[in-house]
């Protein structure tokens, strides 16, 4: 389902900034062009909350997953690309009717909108890095009874979900994330390319890895399978998971 949506994706470069600026203004996010208000939270599934454009802290240090994940590569990963998102997603979208949005409006409202595929793009993997982080913990971590009990139901053990997830994971062509969601109630994993995101498609995310290159190069070079195997059997951060799974 999520390949055939990733595949009507368009990666349309603006010729500038000032051409989204118009792309925006012209874009009707329900009344916003008319009056100048910002668009609801209706448009946002109910079980996200609300992201501010602001880059948020690590939930630990750089060097807290180490060996597994080096500082260097938390460090750039976090302080350069992430950063980075953020950035371009404050000039792309000054004085446009989406400046104060939070970051799930903006997904949402620019998704498939050929002419607003730098919107898309940047606040997407703001997001899906904001979850990114938070997916992974320094601590060993275990499921709640619920989201145990809904694994050994769809995959039979943790086990066999963490296999599931690295399999996916890794055989992601190019750029993207691997993900662990709820799909009409059951679990699923599944894959998303460049800075594609789950809930556009209206799967509700748990828990993601990222299968860029640069957020595993400096450690593992091109050896992506090495780099999931060793992050989903130490670093997820299920706590987290169990969270967001009772809330969707």
């Amino acid at each position: 389902m999520l390949n055939s949506l990733i595949s009507r994706r368009r990666l349309i470069a603006t010729g500038s900034l000032a051409s989204v600026g118009v792309a925006l203004s012209r874009f009707a996010f329900g009344q916003t062009a008319q009056t100048g208000a910002k668009p609801t939270l209706s448009v946002v599934p109910a079980y996200l909350g609300v992201s501010p454009q602001t880059l948020p802290p690590l939930p630990y240090a750089e060097n807290a997953l180490e060996p597994t994940i080096s500082a260097r590569t938390v460090g750039i990963h976090y302080g350069k690309h992430h950063r980075a998102y953020f950035d371009n997603l404050h000039k792309l979208l000054a004085g446009t009717p989406l400046e104060q949005a939070s970051l799930e409006q903006i997904i949402v409202q620019s998704h498939d909108q050929p002419t607003l595929a730098d919107v898309f793009n940047n606040a997407a993997q703001a997001w899906n890095h904001n979850f990114y982080w938070n997916s992974l913990s320094p601590a060993v971590t275990a499921p709640s009874a619920k989201l145990q009990a809904a694994i050994e139901r769809k995959f039979g053990s943790i086990e066999a979900l963490s296999k599931a997830l690295v399999a996916t994971s890794a055989s992601q062509f190019g750029s993207g994330w691997g993900w662990l969601v709820v799909d009409r109630g059951e679990l699923a994993v599944v894959k998303t390319g460049n800075a594609e995101t789950p809930f556009t498609a209206d799967l509700a995310p748990l828990l993601t890895v990222d299968v860029w290159e640069h957020a595993y190069y400096l450690d593992y070079q091109n050896r992506r399978p090495d780099y999931l195997v060793a992050t989903v059997s130490r670093h997820l951060n299920w706590a987290f998971a169990s969270a967001n799974f009772e809330r969707v």
